[in-house]
C-alpha cells in the first residue's frame, strides 16, 4: 500500500485538492493517508473532509491522523509539506506592522522583502527537522515541498540535507499559463510553453498553440500587443481582473498591471500575480507615490486581508462540517497528484519544480534554487537543462537571489550579520529605507520573533 504523509494537513483546502486529485486515479483508491497537524480541530476537519472525499468517489483510503510528524512519517512513499511556522497570529502580522512603522509597505510578504526574509527565519529550521526525520523513518521517500519562501527553503534544506530527495512545488507555473490562455481566448489544451528562472519569478521562454498542421504559433506578439492595452488600464481584458474577490479584501478585483508592464519592459512574461511581484522589484509600491499604487493598482497587505478572510471561511466551514457532508470532487491544477502517479506507474510527466541549479540554468549560480522543467517516472525527480537566460531576465533574478541566499547562509551559519545583508540587499526595502533603518527594523523583527527563530550571534 502506497502510503503518502501530509504535514500541515489542516491547510484544509489544499489537503482536499491534494487527496481529490488522488483519490480520482484508479490507483490510489485504497491508498493510506496519513494527516499530522499541531492544531487538533483543523485536524479533524481535515480527517471529515477526506472521508467526505473519499466516499463522493467511491474510494476507500487509509485515514489516519497523527499529532506529530514523526509517528506520521513511518515507512512513508511521499511526503508533503503545508506548513506556516509562527501562523498569521503573532507571525504574519509581525511581519507587516514593523515594517509598516519604518514606512515599509508590503502586499504578500512570504517570499521576498522583509516579510520573506523573517519566514525563512523561521521555516527552514522547521524544516531541517522534518527532513531529518524523514531521513530516519522514511529514507526513500520523495519530499513534495510546498512551503514559502520556497526558494530559501529548498537551499536551506540540500544545504543541510543534501541527500534527500526533494522538490519544491508551486501552482504558479501552471495557473498562469491557463491565465494567458483565457486572456488570448485560447484553449490550454493548446497551449505549448517553456519557463524557468526561480520560484515566483520564473519567466515564459516560449508561449505557443499547436496548429492542426502540427505547427506551432508564436503567441507572444499577441501578448506584446495585450500588454500595451493592460497597461494603459484595460483591465477587463485580463480574465484574473474579471474574477470578484471574496467578500472582505479592499479591492473588488485583482488586476495584471505590473506583469504585462514587466512584458512590456523585459520582453517576457512572469509566472506569479502582480501582487507578489510587485514587492520584488524596486519600481512598483514606494513612499508618497500614491499614484503608482493607482496606477499599477497594488493591492497593499492583500496578504493580511487573504489570512483573515481564510481565518473567518474556516471558522464558518468548520461548523456546518458534518460527517455526513458531501464535497465537490474535481481535478485540481497541482502537481502532487501527477508527480505520484508517475513515480508509482512509470508512466512519464513533465513538471515545473523547484530544485538546486547545479548547471541546468548557465547564467544563475550553481548553489542557487531554479524552477525548470523535470521529467519524473519511476526513477523519480530529473531535472532538465534549460542553458542560458536571456541576460535581462538572469539580472533580474540575481537581485533576487542574493537575499535568498544571504537568508540560508544567516541560518546556516548562526550569524546575525547576514540577515543584516539580506535586508540591505532586498530590492524593494533598499530602495525605501536608509542603512540605519533597515537594521533598527531587522533588529526589532528579530526581537518580535522571540524563540520562533534560532538564535544568531
Amino acid at each position: 500500500m502506497i502510503k503518502l504523509c501530509i504535514i500541515g494537513a489542516g491547510s484544509s483546502v489544499f489537503t482536499k485538492r491534494i487527496i481529490t486529485d488522488l483519490l480520482l486515479m484508479e490507483e490510489f483508491k485504497s491508498i493510506f493517508i496519513a494527516l499530522m497537524d499541531i492544531d487538533p480541530e483543523r485536524l479533524r476537519v481535515s480527517k471529515l473532509i477526506v472521508g467526505a472525499v473519499s466516499r463522493e468517489i467511491g474510494a476507500n483510503p487509509k485515514i489516519v491522523t497523527y499529532e506529530n510528524y514523526q509517528d506520521a512519517l513511518i515507512d512513508s512513499d511521499f511526503v508533503i509539506t503545508s506548513i506556516q511556522v509562527g501562523g498569521y497570529d503573532p507571525a504574519t502580522i509581525i511581519d507587516f506592522e514593523i515594517p509598516k512603522k519604518y514606512g515599509l509597505e508590503q502586499t504578500i510578504a512570504d517570499t521576498l522583502g522583509m516579510g520573506g526574509i523573517m519566514r525563512g527565519l523561521r521555516t527552514i529550521p522547521v524544516l531541517y527537522n522534518i527532513g531529518e526525520k524523514i531521513m530516519k523513518h522514511c529514507p526513500n521517500a520523495i519530499w513534495l515541498q510546498y512551503v514559502n519562501p520556497m526558494c530559501m527553503n529548498m537551499i536551506g534544506i540540500n544545504k543541510l540535507i543534501p541527500d534527500i530527495k526533494s522538490v519544491g512545488l508551486c501552482h504558479s507555473v501552471q495557473g498562469t499559463a491557463e491565465m494567458l490562455a483565457d486572456d488570448l481566448n485560447e484553449d490550454i489544451q493548446d497551449i505549448e510553453f517553456k519557463c524557468a528562472g526561480i520560484n515566483h519569478m520564473a519567466f515564459y521562454l516560449e508561449f505557443s498553440k499547436k496548429m492542426k498542421d502540427g505547427t506551432k504559433k508564436d503567441l507572444y506578439p499577441n501578448l506584446k500587443e495585450l500588454a500595451y492595452k493592460i497597461s494603459e488600464g484595460n483591465d477587463e481584458l485580463s480574465s484574473r481582473a474579471k474574477v470578484e474577490r471574496p467578500e472582505g479584501h479592499k479591492m473588488k478585483h485583482l488586476t495584471e498591471r505590473v506583469r504585462y508592464e514587466i512584458l512590456k519592459r523585459f520582453g517576457f512574461f512572469v509566472t506569479e500575480s502582480s501582487e507578489h511581484f510587485a514587492e520584488y522589484v524596486p519600481w512598483f509600491i514606494k513612499k508618497n507615490r500614491e499614484d503608482l499604487i493607482d496606477r499599477f493598482q497594488i493591492p497593499i497587505d492583500e496578504y493580511r486581508d487573504r489570512c483573515e478572510y481564510s481565518i473567518k471561511k474556516w471558522q464558518d466551514y468548520s461548523k456546518t462540517l458534518k460527517e455526513e457532508s458531501k464535497l465537490e470532487t474535481y481535478r485540481s491544477n497541482e502537481y502532487a497528484g501527477e508527480i505520484i502517479h508517475a513515480v508509482v506507474t512509470d508512466k512519464p510527466v513533465t513538471i515545473n519544480g523547484n530544485v538546486m541549479n547545479n548547471g541546468l540554468i548557465d547564467n544563475l549560480p550553481h548553489d542557487s534554487c531554479v524552477e525548470v522543467p523535470c521529467l519524473i517516472d519511476k526513477s523519480g525527480i530529473s531535472p532538465i537543462a534549460v542553458g542560458k537566460l536571456p541576460q535581462q531576465l538572469a539580472a533580474l533574478i540575481q537581485t533576487n537571489i542574493n537575499v535568498q541566499q544571504l537568508t540560508v547562509e544567516a541560518i546556516v551559519s548562526k550569524k546575525k550579520e547576514h540577515v543584516y545583508h539580506a535586508a540591505m540587499l532586498d530590492p524593494h526595502t533598499g530602495s525605501e529605507l536608509s542603512i540605519d533603518d533597515i537594521w533598527k527594523m531587522t533588529d526589532e523583527m528579530i526581537d518580535a520573533h522571540g524563540n520562533m527563530i534560532p538564535e544568531l550571534n
